[in-house]
């Protein structure tokens, strides 16, 4: 890699604040806040609103649409529009 063009590569937390949720990994990006980590370090924190443990597709609270039905139900309520 040519030096001086890319971004600092470093450890960054990540912290989902509504599910009590934070992992470290690394990133280029940039923020002022720090946050001292389990092992005793100080990184860079950076607050998402949505992370794995807050999500419903992988908490398991995902509601499943009904999709049957829907195509029908358009066509009921609008009726054919012209031909096909």
């Amino acid at each position: 890699m040519k030096p001086g063009i890319h971004p600092a590569y470093r450890p960054v937390v990540f912290r989902d604040k509504a599910a009590g949720f934070a992992f470290l990994t690394r990133s280029t990006l940039t923020t002022d806040r720090t946050v001292e980590w389990e092992n005793g370090r100080t990184y860079p924190v950076y607050d998402v609103e949505v992370s794995s443990a807050s999500h419903p597709f992988y908490t398991g609270t995902a509601r499943v649409m009904d999709t049957a039905g829907r195509v029908e139900r358009f066509e009921r309520r609008f009726g054919h529009r012209g031909t096909r």
